[in-house]
């Protein structure tokens, strides 16, 4: 995406306003609702963050050295190519913590290269430097989380199979994650423990086997409103999963030929069933994994391994 993009402007409603109750959050929490988060934990996650930042005596340095009534007008700025995301985020900050709206020129998904501008503003300088670091962080790893994503589906393109991340994410950042993996293209797996079932091998051992875990899991939840996933190390294995009504099976750390059998075996007895496969993928072998038929590559690494995006404040 180009710098000279045609900005969007958020329209700005009077800082003197409480943030907990101002209008002004409501164009950004219109964006984060877009997004699919929850814009009351977004504000819990971004006050966290900047009273960890604070603590009670606040920005120390910004307070000795900036007046009081300076005002700087900034950019978020990219400075190497990637994926963006966390824009809803960064506009989210402004508002709460500033009573301002940022002019995002970027959208969460779009490429961008060095020296494209992201989003800008004009604001009290001492507000500003308070949320530098918190802004670059957030936007910086998220974007580093789509980054790192929109390369494992460009990888597979064409395949037919879809990347899908994991619960290896980062304490309380999991729903913001999840987001930046869709907006590089990747798909969700499920959000905790509590919205579907994956059977996995320590589950297996503490049941005493595969077909035991699976029935045990439909007397429990015999509606079949959950999704019921199960983790597999072979064919055997996986033979009593499709006998026992899995919907999905996880194929753990098999290789090409092995998946590839898997495959071969599910198609022609359970044809509805979802296959992924898991462990040990990396992104040079991905279309290798994806051209054996099965339907996910669960890939940790992108949330728990993403290299941060570099993006900077620039002063214009």
């Amino acid at each position: 995406m180009s710098a000279t993009t045609t900005p969007t402007t958020r329209r700005i409603s009077s800082p003197a306003v409480s943030p907990a109750v101002s209008p002004s959050l409501q164009p950004a929490a219109h964006l984060v609702r877009a997004a699919g988060l929850d814009p009351d934990e977004v504000l819990r996650l971004l006050r966290l963050t900047l009273a960890e930042d604070l603590g009670e005596r606040g920005d120390v340095t910004s307070e000795a050295t900036v007046p009081a009534d300076a005002a700087l007008a900034v950019q978020w700025v990219a400075r190497q190519p990637g994926v963006v995301a966390g824009l809803p985020i960064l506009a989210t900050l402004v508002e709460d913590r500033l009573g301002l709206a940022v002019t995002v020129v970027a959208h969460d998904g779009d490429r961008v290269g060095p020296g494209d501008v992201l989003a800008s503003v004009t604001a009290p300088a001492r507000g500003l430097l308070e949320i530098e670091r918190t802004s670059l962080n957030l936007l910086g790893h998220l974007s580093g989380v789509a980054t790192l994503t929109r390369a494992w589906v460009d990888a597979v393109a064409g395949t037919g199979a879809r990347i899908r991340d994991t619960r290896k994410t980062m304490p309380l950042l999991r729903s913001l994650q999840k987001y930046a993996v869709r907006c590089g293209g990747g798909v969700n797996h499920r959000a905790g423990l509590h919205d579907a079932v994956l059977v996995k091998d320590n589950h297996v051992a503490a049941a005493g086997g595969v077909g035991v875990a699976l029935d045990a899991v439909h007397a429990a939840h015999p509606r079949g409103d959950l999704v019921v996933q199960v983790e597999v190390d072979d064919l055997d294995q996986l033979r009593e999963a499709l006998a026992h009504g899995a919907t999905q099976v996880l194929l753990d750390n098999m290789p090409p030929a092995l998946l590839r059998e898997a495959v071969e075996l599910t198609r022609a007895t359970a044809p509805g069933v979802l296959l992924e496969a898991s462990g040990g993928l990396t992104l040079d072998a991905a279309r290798v994994v994806a051209e054996t038929g099965v339907d996910f590559l669960a890939v940790g690494a992108l949330t728990h391994s993403a290299p941060q995006l570099d993006i900077g404040l620039d002063v214009t």
